[in-house]
C-alpha cells in the first residue's frame, strides 16, 4: 500500500483522482466529488479497483511533477532499455468526465503494461464489460458505466482488462476513460491530445491571476491551484478532501468521511480566494454559501453536499478492508446533524469580509443574517459538540462561545459600516455579554491559559483562534500564557495537536491521532501577531516542507513516523497555509481582516 504523501492529486472542478507515485490510479469518484468510487483500492486492494500503467519489468528509478505548474501531471521511468512518461489529467467537464493518460516514449525501447480494474460502488460492484466498434470497452454496473477507448489491443481476463505496449521515442499512445449513466448513451471521443492542451491553458491561466509575489510564490500557488480543484464548479462549493476514511492513526477508527462542504471554512476560504487576487471564486463560494444557510437558522448545519444536500446519512462499508487495516471506511458524516455553535460566526464573519471587500451584495443576505441573529440570542448560552466534531458529550466550548462573540461583533461592524438597519445596541450588549462570560469561565488563572471548555483543564489548540479574529489582542498576557501553555502541552516534535486524546470522555473515541496541521499555522500567525516573527517563519518554514514532492499535504502527520495522515489533499490545511503566508509576508496582523476594525 503506498503511503499518502505517494499520491498526487487530478481533477475536473467536479471530482478528482488519486494517482501513485508507481502509476496507479487507485481512488476516483464518478461523477462527482461524493458519488461511488469505481477505483477504491486506496480504501481496500486492488480487487477493489484501480488503473496500472507502468513497466512491464524492473524500472531504476521514478519520478514526477505537475508539468509547468498545471494539474498535469508527468510521472518518468528509467529502466535498463530506455526511460517513459506517462501523463496523467483530467480536463475541465463540459459534458461527461473524462480520465486521460498518455505514455509517451523518451528514449530507447520499453515495454508497459497496463491493467484495468473496475469496481463499481466503492469496489463492490463486478461490472459487465463488452467490446464496442473502434477497440472501445464499455463497463456497465448499476447506474454507471465507463467507456475505455485506446488504440492498443486490450483483453478480458480475470474480471479485468489487461494490455501490453510497446513505447519507443516520440510515441505517444493515449488511453481515455469516460463516465456515463448506464441508460444513456456513450459518448463521442475526444481528441486527447487537444484535451492536453486545453488542461493546461486553462492552469496556466488560472495561475495567471495569482496575487502572491513572496517567497513561497511556489506552495501558495499550488494551494489555491489545490483549493481550485477541491471546488465543484456547477455550484462553487469546496469539498474538505477528495477523500473518505484515510486514517488521522494508522489501524484507527478516527476515519471519516470529507467529501462534503464546511462552513467552518467559510472566511478562511473567502481571504485566500480574496488575498490570491481570485474574485470570482470567492464570489462562486459566497453564492454557495448564501444558499447552502438559506431556510430556519435553527437548521443550519455544519457541513453540506456539494449542491447543498443537507442529508448526509453516515454508513460504513463492511467490504473495504481500510487503508493500512484503519476500519472502520465511512460513507457520509452523521457530524452534519451536530449542533454546533461556532458556524454561525463563520457565517456572519464571512458575509461581512465580502461586504468589506467590495464583492456585490444582495439584499437577502442581509435578511438571513439577521434571522441567524436572532436564532442565536436564544441559543448560544447551550453547550455543544464543538469545532472538533465530538462524539462525547456536549460542552461549552470555548472556540465555540468565541465564535458566537464574533457573529455579534461583525453584525456590529457591519451596520456600522455598511449603513444598515440592525439591533446594533441589543447586539453590542449580547457581544459584550459574552465576551465577559469567556474570560470569566474559559480562563483559568493556575494554569494562566483558556481551557478547551468551560471549567476544563484541558488545552485546546483552538484557542489560538482568539487573538486571530479580535476577541483579544495578541500583547494581552492571557493571549500569550495560553500560547506558551500549549507550546508546553501540545507541541509533537515542534508542531501542534488538536488536544490530548488520552481521555476518551472527551470526545468519545479511542485515544491517537497525528499532529492537527491547521493548528500548527494558527500558531505561526499567532508568534507574528506578537512580534515572534523569527519564529513564525522558523514554524512556517517547517510545516511547508511536511507537503509532498508535487506539493499537497493532508490534515495531520504523525512525527514518529514521518508519514501524512487523514483525508488527502486537505482545504482546510491549504487553507491555512496561504493565508499564513500572506499575513508573513505582508508583515501585518495575522488574520488582519478577520479583526473587528475590518482593516
Amino acid at each position: 500500500m503506498a503511503r499518502i504523501e505517494d499520491y498526487a492529486l487530478i481533477g475536473d472542478l467536479q471530482t478528482a483522482a488519486l494517482v501513485s507515485r508507481c502509476g496507479s490510479v487507485d481512488w476516483l469518484c464518478f461523477p462527482r466529488f461524493d458519488s461511488g468510487a469505481c477505483f477504491a483500492a486506496l480504501l481496500g486492494g486492488e480487487e477493489n479497483g484501480r488503473w496500472v500503467i507502468e513497466p512491464a519489468g524492473p524500472f531504476q528509478s521514478v519520478r514526477r511533477r505537475y508539468r509547468d505548474d498545471t494539474l498535469v501531471l508527468e510521472t518518468d521511468w528509467e529502466t535498463t532499455d530506455g526511460a517513459v512518461r506517462v501523463i496523467d489529467f483530467m480536463p475541465p467537464r463540459e459534458s461527461a468526465p473524462d480520465i486521460v493518460r498518455i505514455v509517451e516514449g523518451i528514449s530507447g525501447r520499453v515495454e508497459m503494461r497496463t491493467e484495468l480494474v473496475i469496481r463499481f460502488d466503492y469496489g463492490s460492484i463486478v461490472p459487465w464489460v463488452r467490446r464496442m466498434d473502434g477497440n472501445a470497452r464499455i463497463a456497465v454496473g448499476g447506474p454507471d458505466a465507463l467507456c475505455l477507448r485506446t488504440p492498443i489491443d486490450v483483453r478480458g481476463e480475470d474480471l479485468r482488462t489487461l494490455g501490453e505496449l510497446t513505447v519507443e521515442e516520440g510515441d505517444r499512445i493515449p488511453f481515455t476513460l469516460t463516465w456515463f449513466p448506464s441508460h444513456g448513451e456513450w459518448l463521442q471521443e475526444i481528441d486527447p491530445e487537444q484535451a492536453l492542451r486545453d488542461t493546461t491553458d486553462y492552469w496556466n491561466e488560472f495561475n495567471a491571476h495569482c496575487g502572491y509575489e513572496g517567497q513561497w510564490r511556489t506552495t501558495v500557488q499550488r494551494s489555491l491551484m489545490v483549493l481550485k480543484a477541491l471546488t465543484y464548479a456547477p455550484t462553487g462549493g469546496i469539498v474538505a478532501a477528495p477523500t473518505t476514511s484515510l486514517p488521522e492513526h494508522i489501524g484507527g477508527v478516527r476515519n471519516w468521511d470529507y467529501r462534503y462542504c464546511w462552513l467552518r471554512d467559510a472566511t478562511l476560504t473567502l481571504l485566500a480566494f480574496l488575498n490570491g487576487g481570485y474574485v470570482e471564486e470567492a464570489r462562486d463560494w459566497r453564492q454557495w454559501l448564501l444558499r447552502a444557510a438559506a431556510g430556519d437558522p435553527a437548521d443550519l448545519q455544519i457541513m453540506y453536499g456539494v449542491g447543498g444536500e443537507r442529508r448526509l446519512t453516515e454508513l460504513e462499508l463492511e467490504w473495504l478492508d481500510g487503508y493500512e487495516g484503519s476500519r472502520p471506511v465511512r460513507l457520509g458524516n452523521d457530524a452534519s446533524r451536530q449542533f454546533q455553535l461556532d458556524v454561525y460566526g463563520e457565517v456572519l464573519d464571512a458575509l461581512y469580509q465580502a461586504r468589506t471587500h467590495g464583492l456585490p451584495t444582495e439584499a437577502p443576505a442581509w435578511a438571513l443574517q439577521r434571522k441567524m441573529l436572532d436564532h442565536l440570542e436564544r441559543v448560544w448560552r447551550e453547550p455543544d459538540e464543538g469545532i472538533w466534531e465530538v462524539r462525547g458529550p456536549r460542552r461549552h466550548f470555548t472556540h465555540s462561545k468565541v465564535m458566537c462573540w464574533v457573529a455579534f461583533d461583525r453584525a456590529v461592524r457591519t451596520v456600522a459600516s455598511h449603513d444598515l438597519e440592525g439591533r446594533v445596541e441589543r447586539w453590542t450588549h449580547i457581544r459584550d455579554e459574552i465576551h465577559d462570560e469567556i474570560c470569566r469561565r474559559a480562563y483559568d488563572p493556575k494554569l494562566a491559559a483558556f481551557t478547551q471548555s468551560y471549567g476544563s483543564q484541558a488545552l485546546d489548540a483552538s484557542v489560538l483562534l482568539m487573538p486571530l479574529v479580535g476577541f483579544l489582542p495578541a500583547s494581552d498576557e492571557r493571549v500569550q500564557g495560553t500560547v506558551d501553555a500549549i507550546q508546553r502541552t501540545l507541541m509533537r516534535d515542534g508542531l501542534v495537536l488538536r488536544y490530548l486524546t488520552d481521555d476518551e470522555a472527551i470526545d468519545g473515541l479511542p485515544a491517537g491521532e497525528g499532529v492537527f496541521l491547521p493548528c500548527s499555522f494558527w500558531l505561526v500567525d499567532c508568534l507574528e501577531l506578537m512580534g515572534r516573527h523569527d519564529e513564525a517563519h522558523a514554524l512556517f518554514e517547517r510545516l511547508a516542507g511536511l507537503a509532498n514532492d508535487v506539493g499537497l499535504i493532508a490534515e495531520e502527520y504523525d512525527p514518529d513516523e514521518r508519514r501524512l495522515l487523514g483525508n488527502f489533499p486537505q482545504a482546510f490545511t491549504h487553507l491555512a497555509l496561504v493565508n499564513s503566508a500572506f499575513n508573513l509576508a505582508l508583515h501585518h496582523p495575522p488574520m488582519k481582516r478577520r479583526h473587528a476594525d475590518g482593516g
